[in-house]
This record gives C-alpha cells, sequence and structure tokens, in this order.
C-alpha cells in the first residue's frame, strides 16, 4: 500500500498522546468504569450513554459552569471492544451552540492489563492530527492525567 495519500499528514509520534496509569482495582472493575454509564457519571461525564459492544455508539456530555457556560459533549463510535482488554473509540468533540464548531476527531485506544489480582494498568492512547500542535497535545496529557487521577481516586 503506498502511502502517498496527497494529504501531507502523517500520524507519527507527533499526532499522538500516550499515557499509563496503574490503578489498584480489578481489572473488570476498571472495564466497567470506562464502559458503565452509570459508572462513567462518576469520573468522566455528568451524562453518559454508551452501547457497550463494537459498532455502538455513545455520548458524553459535561455540563457547563460559571468559567465555561456551555456543555461540552463527546461522542463517537466504539471501533473495537474487547471486554476486560481493550476498547477503541472514535471521539468527536463538538462545542454545543455554534454548528459550524471546530470538531476535534481523536482515536482513543484504552488497553486493560491485570496485574495481579487487584491492580490493572491502563493505557490511553490518543491519535489525532490536532496532536501536531503541541500545545493541543501538552493540554490533552493534563486533561487526561487528571481524568485517570479522577478514576483513581473513584475505583480505589
Amino acid at each position: 500500500m503506498s502511502s502517498a495519500n496527497g494529504n501531507g499528514h502523517d500520524t507519527d509520534g507527533e499526532s499522538q498522546i500516550t499515557l499509563t496509569r496503574t490503578i489498584d482495582a480489578n481489572v473488570s472493575d476498571v472495564f466497567s468504569a470506562w464502559t458503565d454509564p452509570a459508572l462513567i457519571e462518576q469520573w468522566q461525564a455528568d451524562e453518559a450513554e454508551l452501547d457497550a459492544f463494537e459498532g455502538g455508539e455513545y455520548k458524553f456530555t459535561t455540563f457547563g459552569d460559571d468559567e465555561d457556560p456551555d456543555d461540552h459533549v463527546v461522542s463517537g463510535e466504539i471501533l473495537q471492544f474487547k471486554e476486560n482488554e481493550k476498547l477503541v473509540m472514535s471521539w468527536v468533540h463538538r462545542d454545543s451552540d455554534e454548528d459550524d464548531a471546530e470538531e476535534l476527531i481523536f482515536v482513543l485506544e484504552i488497553a486493560f492489563q491485570a496485574v495481579g489480582e487487584d491492580q490493572t494498568r491502563v493505557t490511553l492512547t490518543e491519535r489525532g492530527l490536532a496532536h501536531a500542535d503541541p500545545e493541543s497535545r501538552i493540554f490533552s496529557m493534563e486533561a487526561w492525567n487528571a481524568a485517570l487521577e479522577h478514576l483513581a481516586e473513584v475505583m480505589e
């Protein structure tokens, strides 16, 4: 397959971020925290809908606050679903009211690895063209770091 598709984007290390976090909880519980809407709402979104199967769709809504009154909606499709092992989802972020709002499209891959009975190593990889911009990369890493920290607190 030739890579000469003419769009000039190449997805090397510049366009992805990877974070690894070990959480003191059983792998099935950690997997549920990413796939069960009631649990997702405890750490990642105010309102979550998710079809827990390959080809399913999801939508996470975070309500606005004083600083940022708009609701933020992230939605997409479950591209891969392997229970307690791997979750891959397309990640589309729209800012609510504007129709022509910027859509950031990422592919988010989360790998789950049991480390003994009550520990799980979570490796999160986010790939997307927006990450060619270093600021976007740093911002995303900080946001996911905070999210994983929050997840760890909820789980532990």
